[in-house]
């Protein structure tokens, strides 16, 4: 970390500074608080650092966690869209209860240095207008179809008025290379393609969602439908993607091309379609995901996609507070828990609380910090936590991050990452890469949750890939099982468990404590 160079009267308004405050630059705002370890403490004995975990796990309380949940998946913030004023005024709601805990009387040994501010070019955001539509006729009847129910626009979808009729594409695959060409004998030019996510099982290369889109261009296609098929393959059912429709951005960043309008729609909605000429699509999905022949077919069925969208700028928020350590050998190592902090914001006339995904993660960490420092006990790490920003937008704060980290990246012992993290069948979805799944048992077992972990390598998704790639441990949490309400305008805080909310807590509390104070 570099420091900055300040004349007397800068270091004088420093002083005269609230604990937490906002530098904007560029159209960006980052907030920092920072703490530099004051008189170091003597090397704990490992009895009494396994006193003080049991006592750091018997204090979470899921009441805290559901009532900054609450607040974040209320109105006032109204669902956190990168770069908008709601979001922003989201990091300044955390960015006080870190100063509030941070800035303590009894934190005294430990002074607040100044803000770090880290620039980027403005996000842009894109808003769905209020009245977005998908009309679907089976010659003269109409398939009933209403917006957040059986279909959402995809979200960075430009405005469309289009009519024309859908012709289904498998999974939506052209690869003449590897003898699997879904498009290959129809003809989609002026059409709207209808094609499933994922791939086939014996296909074994990842296909993005924006190659899909790429595709369908090039095949003249004017729009498109994506759907989750009715046979769910197995990361499907692990991470309980639902059978309605998702909030989602289509495209990776940068792209020079205009996207192609398009909306995801339900599984239900997808078989309707199909069925208009009597087909089956889980039959069909069954058949393709057997064989490398493709299915693709004209369904009789003509959709009109009508929507306008808007852009507009603003400022990526990322939070950030360290709670330092105080072995004087381990101090400079790092401990990171992240957490992203943002949401769909207002589409199409629904707003997405986002209390599942990820208000929960946010609460978890603002409680893990509220633990950590009620302990008294100071770790042996330095422990940074980041609210990041961006994360559904293709994870523009981790990334933003590890471009210009606070903290060095070569002394970083390992990112934790917790995301929707309040639903599900009572386990806990561990993804370990970097470090032996034993740390993670270990944790598992102080919090007394040993029998309840799930754990597998890296996963991809979430704020924990850039770190991976930046070859720094990651650890990545979710809770196990069905998330009904992920990416949909349900995803409110009625849905939760306080159970699991919980439970989580515990886990990432004792995970950070024995990352912090043990080796890795």
């Amino acid at each position: 970390m570099v420091p900055w160079r300040r004349s007397p009267t800068q270091r004088a308004n420093i002083v005269a500074r609230p604990p937490y405050y906002y530098i904007r630059a560029a159209g960006y705002c980052a907030v920092a608080l920072l703490l530099l370890g004051g008189p170091g403490m003597a090397r704990a004995s490992e009895d009494s650092h396994q006193a003080s975990l049991a006592k750091l796990i018997k204090g979470v309380s899921s009441t805290r966690m559901l009532a900054d949940v609450t607040r974040l998946s209320s109105n006032d913030f109204n669902g956190r869209q990168t770069g908008s004023p709601d979001d922003t005024r989201s990091a300044g709601f955390v960015s006080q209860r870190l100063g509030q805990l941070f800035t303590r009387t009894d934190m005294a040994a430990t002074r607040a240095d100044s803000s770090i501010v880290s620039m980027q070019e403005p996000v842009t955001v894109q808003h769905i207008g209020d009245k977005a539509v998908l009309e679907l006729f089976n010659g003269q009847h109409q398939i009933a179809a209403s917006v957040g129910t059986d279909y959402l626009p995809i979200l960075d979808s430009p405005s469309v008025g289009v009519t024309a009729g859908v012709v289904f594409v498998g999974y939506g695959i052209s690869d003449p290379a590897r003898g699997f060409d879904e498009y290959q004998g129809i003809d989609v030019r002026d059409r709207i393609v209808l094609f499933l996510r994922g791939t086939p099982r014996h296909y074994q290369v990842r296909v993005s969602h924006t190659e899909k889109e790429r595709v369908a261009r090039e095949m003249g296609a004017v729009a498109f439908l994506t759907a989750t098929g009715p046979v769910r393959s197995a990361y499907e059912l692990r991470r309980g993607i639902p059978p309605g429709p998702l909030a989602f951005y289509g495209r990776a960043r940068g792209g020079a091309e205009l996207p192609l309008p398009g909306a995801w729609i339900s599984t239900d909605l997808a078989e309707s379609i199909l069925s208009a000429k009597g087909h089956s699509l889980r039959t069909i999905q069954k058949g393709l995901n057997q064989k490398p022949l493709p299915q693709s077919l004209s369904v009789g069925v003509i959709a009109s996609l009508r929507w306008d969208t808007r852009q507009t700028t603003g400022p990526l928020v990322n939070v950030l507070g360290l709670l330092p350590g105080t072995d004087p050998s381990l101090k400079d190592q790092t401990v990171i828990i992240g957490a992203h902090r943002d949401h769909f914001g207002r589409q199409a006339g629904l707003v997405f609380p986002g209390a599942d995904d990820n208000a929960t993660g946010t609460a978890i960490l603002l409680e893990v910090a509220r633990a950590l420092v009620d302990s008294g006990q100071r770790p042996r790490r330095s422990i940074l936590f980041i609210s990041f920003s961006g994360e559904e937008q293709g994870l523009l704060g981790s990334r933003l991050y590890i471009a210009q980290p606070t903290r060095r990246l070569k002394d970083t012992v390992a990112m934790i990452n917790v995301d929707h993290a309040g639903i599900g069948n009572g386990r806990l979805t561990i993804g370990v890469q970097g470090l032996s799944k034993d740390v993670a048992r270990e944790a598992g077992r102080a919090a007394g949750l040993a029998d309840t972990l799930d754990l597998y390598g890296y996963f991809p998704g979430g704020d924990h890939v850039p770190f991976k790639e930046a070859r720094i441990p990651t650890i990545a949490i979710v809770s196990a099982g069905p998330h009904p309400h992920f990416h949909q305008p349900t995803d409110s805080v009625e849905t939760l468990s306080s159970e699991i909310l919980e439970r989580v807590a515990r886990y990432v509390l004792a995970l950070t404590w024995h990352l912090a104070n043990h080796g890795p």
